[in-house]
């Protein structure tokens, strides 16, 4: 096994330079790729003070190692593929999960949390949704998708990341997107998180901070082991929870019961698009 050459990356306006085992995860981030060392070459963003450099600036350097892509096979383990298989995943897919774990580690200190949910743009606006696994969020934003046609834009099927700003809350595009791999390296200002529920008929309300601190609690991106960081899980869990009490300041919840229709969508958008 051959060490990688670095590349960087710009996630949720962070730069992020990424030292591989594998090449697989370069061909993974290929869209969010700024600076890649290995082919000499570089990718300039959409900022006006985008660097030029070859080798720009990080705010965060991840390396990943043996025991990193030991400790995701040992997370894999019990897992099934779409046959009822278990899975058998290579090294360097367990890699592409190693450094999004230790991304989203650190995020927290940039204001910014990796959330579990579907997040799609229409008229520059951000709606997510999120729920338990299986429940359906995939299939809601594939409705809205045909619903909208081009007014619609998906950010990210799976893992947005969420920044937290004094303007507001923006939801972002990352790489890894669900199994679907949808997503746009794109920001919007988000109008909302929307909690989905199944049902015969569709309706949607708004709920409190209160009300949707348990779901968003189980969502939310949360250090299990940062043996690898320069910080103590404690500290790490302490800002992701001060990073959190932020984000149910700035922006709006519903809970939405519904079925698999274009009146879900209907519903759905009416009830949380801003006045």
């Amino acid at each position: 096994m051959t060490e990688q050459r670095s590349f960087t990356i710009q996630l949720a306006e962070k730069r992020i330079r990424i030292k591989p085992l594998y090449d697989m995860i370069r061909e993974y981030c290929k869209e969010y790729i700024i600076s890649d060392i290995c082919e000499n070459t570089e990718k300039a963003g959409d900022s006006e003070n985008e660097d030029k450099t070859v080798n720009p600036f990080a705010d965060l350097i991840i390396q990943t190692s043996p025991e990193d892509i030991a400790y995701e096979r040992k997370r894999s383990v019990g897992e099934t593929d779409q046959n009822g298989q278990a899975a058998e995943y290579t090294d360097a897919y367990l890699e592409t999960l190693a450094v999004y774990r230790k991304i989203a580690e650190w995020m927290p200190m940039y204001n910014t949390l990796l959330f579990h949910g579907s997040v799609i743009a229409v008229d520059g606006k951000a709606y997510l949704f999120t729920a338990k696994s299986g429940t359906g969020k995939s299939t809601h934003t594939r409705l809205w998708r045909e619903y909208f046609g081009e007014r619609a834009v998906m950010i990210n099927d799976d893992k947005p990341l969420l920044r937290i700003t004094q303007e507001g809350v923006f939801a972002y595009g990352t790489p890894w997107d669900g199994k679907h791999r949808l997503s746009t390296n794109i920001s919007a200002p988000l109008a909302g998180i929307c909690i989905l529920r199944r049902g015969n008929d569709n309706s949607i309300r708004k709920i409190t901070a209160r009300e949707a601190c348990p779901m968003l609690l189980q969502q939310c991106y949360r250090p299990i082991d940062a043996g690898v960081l320069a910080v103590t899980v404690m500290g790490v869990l302490a800002v992701t929870v001060m990073v959190l009490e932020e984000l149910k300041k700035k922006t709006n919840f519903y809970e939405l019961f519904c079925n698999i229709s274009q009146e879900a969508v209907e519903v759905a958008y009416n009830g949380m698009k801003q006045e």
